[in-house]
């Protein structure tokens, strides 16, 4: 595991609050099982997937991977 994919899941497990991950992949069109992977860091993330969640959470990509502070 990276700490790019360690901060990744902790920002997304932040950003979500109280929805849930078949919430989440319903709403981005991700799967939920590949979701489930990122918050558990067992998946590295796509560079598509990664724009998607930024987009949807309308946070900056390096935000969301630990580069930089919120």
């Amino acid at each position: 595991m990276t700490k790019h994919m360690q901060c990744l899941a902790e920002n997304l497990k932040e950003l979500m609050g109280e929805m849930s991950v078949s919430e989440l992949a319903e709403k981005v069109k991700i799967p939920q099982p590949t979701l489930s992977r990122y918050l558990l860091c067992q998946r590295q993330i796509t560079l598509d997937n990664l724009v998607i969640l930024a987009d949807f959470f309308n946070i900056d990509i390096d935000i969301l991977i630990g580069r930089k502070d919120y």
